[in-house]
């Protein structure tokens, strides 16, 4: 059930300027390190009180500019947006102190994009950086829709299912532990027994059916022949946009190659399809059970 989730970059510390986003409507744009505000509002800005305000008053901010690293050139995309509604003019200034203070962190990853092996001293890092990612995944918020579930359930969820690969050296992280991917080698298997048990005590009744016919398509996609098997890869969705998934899918099938060895996921999200594709890997069906999502297994052969 791979997945690489979607949103956007932190870009801005959600502490410091909660205050501006509860009452403003702020679009936010960041070009590399020129940042540029322009809040939006429909509270009063200037002249009298009484006067009606225009729906689409604006206000432009500052523009904050430092010097452009020679190391490295802005490029489209590292730019996001942020939008929340109605703001004062005090607020954008807020913000914009707040946006001065940014650092290289908040940029796009270099020293500190190398793949690593976790060890069992961050693991639950890495599995709280994975239920994170898959926190809007179809296939996921189907299986426990409500929120405080999917909480309790997942930690347990991606143990049983990719947990493993802690034992054997193949969870793989990188950008300070906000993306990880969780490979399991050849014949090294999930913990079925677990995730019996998981999906015993938290499913609701009327999906148990189709998650037993969804887990019995999956046994019966996977290769008969050794392979890598990648049940999870996500990244924290503050952290989306930053090249971590293809960091850490390239390192890994690099190893495949190597070994000769093929790959194999089930991408529980149509949109991701096309990334996987881009590393080599082929869809080979669809396995879909009543009212649940689809998953598309996808096998990649060694290079």
């Amino acid at each position: 059930m791979s997945f690489l989730s979607s949103g956007l970059p932190n870009v801005v510390d959600a502490e410091k300027v909660d205050a501006s986003f509860r009452k403003g409507r702020i679009q936010m744009t960041l070009p590399g390190p020129k940042a540029r505000v322009l809040a939006t509002t429909n509270t009063q800005i200037q002249g009298s009180p009484n006067e009606e305000p225009s729906s689409e008053a604006a206000v432009e901010g500052s523009l904050l500019r430092q010097e452009e690293s020679p190391e490295r050139k802005p490029s489209a995309s590292d730019e996001t947006s942020v939008v929340h509604p109605f703001c004062s003019r005090s607020e954008v200034s807020v913000l914009c102190s707040t946006l001065a203070t940014l650092t290289p962190e908040n940029d796009i990853m270099t020293a500190d994009s190398d793949v690593t092996s976790a060890n069992a001293s961050i693991r639950a890092s890495i599995v709280w950086t994975i239920v994170l990612g898959f926190a809007a995944d179809p296939l996921m918020r189907w299986s426990w829709p409500d929120p405080r579930q999917y909480l309790r359930s997942m930690p347990q969820f991606v143990n049983a299912c990719g947990g493993r690969a802690f034992e054997h050296g193949t969870a793989y992280v990188t950008g300070k532990s906000r993306a990880a991917a969780l490979w399991l080698p050849p014949d090294v298997q999930q913990d079925e027994d677990a995730l019996d048990a998981i999906m015993a005590l938290s499913l609701r009744p009327e999906i148990t059916e189709d998650m037993a016919h969804l887990r019995q398509g999956m046994a019966e996609h996977h290769p008969p022949e050794p392979h890598w098997y990648l049940p999870l890869i996500a990244v924290d969705p503050n952290w989306v946009g930053q090249g971590l998934g293809t960091l850490l899918m390239k390192y890994a099938l690099q190893r495949c190659d190597e070994q000769g060895i093929a790959a194999y996921l089930e991408s529980s999200n149509p949109e991701n399809i096309p990334f996987y594709q881009r590393h080599g890997f082929k869809a080979i069906g669809e396995i879909q059970h009543g009212s649940s999502p689809p998953l598309t297994p996808m096998l990649r052969t060694a290079c």
